[in-house]
């Protein structure tokens, strides 16, 4: 898969999985615009990218493709903290 496809397939997935997870009584809603890509790497027929939303929640997203199966693993994750340690 080509990075541009897989970016465009990246933010339709974050997309669909950030809106199916908020609050439905709120009636909002993320779209492909409010997702960013943060890093992109392409090895081989693989492909993984860190991807964010504009949505002030914290959350980030893992994608990675599986060239040999055509499969998209997606891992949400959550921002607890960010601590700098002065050294």
């Amino acid at each position: 898969m080509d990075n541009e496809k897989f970016i465009t397939k990246c933010k339709q997935l974050v997309s669909d999985y950030a809106t199916k997870h908020l609050d439905a009584t709120d009636g909002n809603a993320v779209t492909v615009d409010d997702v960013y890509i943060v890093w992109l790497s392409k090895v081989l027929q693989n492909n993984k990218a860190m991807a964010s939303t504009t949505l002030p929640d914290g959350m980030y997203y893992e994608l990675t493709y599986n060239g040999d199966k055509s499969e998209i693993y997606l891992d949400a994750y959550k921002k607890f903290e960010n601590i700098c340690y002065k050294i």
